[in-house]
């Protein structure tokens, strides 16, 4: 879909519909919606009177105009409670409007720039909402099946005053960029495990290197026993696919070897190992290597904005499946930092992977590090669907990226991480076990991705709750949501500002 900010009245633009919108409580339209009202003669205050729009958010009143506007249909969208309007419902909105008039059929929609001005929404951020739930709203995964409508081929963003654009303009762009990384890594997770495989997330990261002009580097199954990473290698043993260690690095500052650590979790697909999960909803594992798709998403973002900062993503990729060789419960595994992991259940495998992925990162010399991974069970029964867990070492470092999600509307729950619940990965025979008891299970885990940063400033999001949307609700569709993808570009493009103001 093309994205254009154009100025003008909207009673003016050619295209199959504009929209307006309506405050909850509003006895009469004003502004856009005062003046289609005015060319409509009064068929929006009608609507008001008869109690059919009411401005419920995301309450959608279709109006034909007969003739009498160069577009075909007016949409009136609800935005709710003036109080209770922020940026995140902007995009919700936004992304409810698009799939509704792409039912419509229609192909060029001008929309106004929603909710600027209202509770302190400046128009560059209301902008960026617009664009971001449309992008993210009317995404498809259309690879494997024929869609039902036709999409919108071109949003036109109206401005009121010609200045405006040169203002809007930027905050568009972003937000597409960001958007459209987002989508991408909703691809990447909705693939089935057949096609996206560990070489095929390498051939992708590889392809997206080139063309965002980042340093591409994998290392083999040779290469990570040269290194000595023996939890990685033993998650493999059990698939003929061969594992893959991806980096892709951006370098923004030329004049520091400092630089952020992204890491990934990339299982693509997790039958539970030797520890075999439930077969109901198993097809859904293909799913587990949405930490890794938002890192290397991220960073094709991250190179398209060109921040002066530095980034390296990590993504630690392989199966877990049965075999006559595949891990066992009791078995012990060295990972590369020399701790040694006595495995209670296989389907613990992802903070294995990242236990040496998180190794190589200290080793390399990254910091702060952020790992997202669909980890636990736990975390869903204890957040829900809908919350990331947030989980660290440094307090300052997790309130940025707490701060960073609160600006994307990414949803996410800071956990805690009491000492003692370390006796739960405590190990009779090895330095550490995989797994303890059911209770506190994501806290436990995120206990044992710590005894691999050192004293390196890290945050944990355990993402296996809103990896996945069952429904179409605001900008979310049915499938994988791209969970974390916006986090970690704003996080960059803020670690890059407040250092460049120092």
């Amino acid at each position: 879909m093309e994205t254009r900010v154009v100025a003008g009245n909207v009673t003016e633009i050619q295209a199959d519909a504009v929209v307006v919108n309506l405050l909850e409580g509003m006895e009469r339209p004003d502004g856009a919606a005062a003046a289609v009202d005015k060319v409509l003669d009064g068929a929006i205050s009608s609507l008001i009177s008869r109690g059919e729009a009411r401005g419920k958010f995301e309450e959608i009143s279709v109006v034909h105009t007969f003739g009498k506007l160069p577009a075909r249909i007016v949409a009136v969208v609800g935005l709710g409670k003036r109080e209770d309007l922020d940026v995140d419902k902007i995009r919700r909105m936004t992304g409810q409007f698009c799939r509704a008039l792409r039912k419509l059929n229609c192909r060029r929609v001008a929309t106004i720039v929603h909710g600027s001005g209202v509770g302190g929404i400046g128009l560059e951020a209301s902008a960026e909402a617009v664009t971001e739930g449309a992008v993210l709203g009317l995404y498809r995964f259309t690879k494997y099946k024929r869609p039902d409508y036709d999409d919108i081929e071109e949003m036109l963003i109206v401005a009121k005053e010609r200045e405006e654009v040169a203002t809007i303009e930027p905050a568009v762009r972003k937000a597409k960029t960001v958007a459209l990384a987002t989508n991408l890594a909703r691809d990447m997770v909705n693939e089935p495990a057949n096609y996206m495989t560990p070489s095929r997330m390498a051939e992708i990261a590889m392809e997206l290197a080139g063309k965002y002009d980042l340093k591409f580097k994998v290392f083999d199954r040779e290469d990570m026993e040269t290194m000595g990473m023996g939890a990685l290698l033993g998650v493999a043993r059990g698939s003929n696919q061969p594992p893959k260690l991806i980096t892709l690095t951006y370098k923004g500052d030329e004049h520091s070897e400092q630089g952020l650590g992204f890491l990934g979790k990339g299982i693509t697909f997790d039958s539970g190992g030797i520890s075999i999960k439930p077969s109901e909803g198993m097809e859904d594992m293909k799913a587990d290597m949405a930490g890794a798709a938002a890192v290397m998403t991220a960073l094709v973002a991250i190179g398209q904005l060109k921040p002066k900062i530095n980034v390296t993503g990590i993504i630690p990729a392989t199966e877990n499946l049965p075999s006559g060789t595949a891990l066992k419960p009791g078995d012990i595994l060295k990972a590369m930092n020399g701790k040694t992991i006595e495995v209670i259940s296989t389907d613990a495998e992802g903070r294995l992977i990242l236990a040496d992925a998180l190794s190589y990162a200290v080793k390399q010399g990254l910091s702060p590090l952020i790992d997202l991974a669909t980890l636990t069970g736990a975390c869903r029964v204890a957040l829900g669907l809908l919350y990331s867990g947030a989980f660290g070492n440094d307090q300052n470092l997790v309130d940025k990226v707490l701060k960073a999600a609160q600006r994307t509307g990414e949803r996410m729950w800071q956990m805690p991480m009491p000492e003692e619940y370390k006796e739960h990965i405590k190990s009779d025979v090895a330095d550490i076990k995989n797994t303890g008891d059911r209770y506190g299970g994501a806290i436990s885990a995120a206990l044992f991705l710590a005894e691999f940063v050192d004293n390196t400033p890290w945050v944990h999001l355990d993402i296996a709750g809103p990896r996945l949307s069952t429904k179409e609700s605001g900008y979310m569709v049915k499938g994988a949501t791209g969970f974390g993808v916006r986090t970690l570009v704003e996080l960059a493009l803020n670690e890059a500002s407040s250092r460049e103001a120092i």
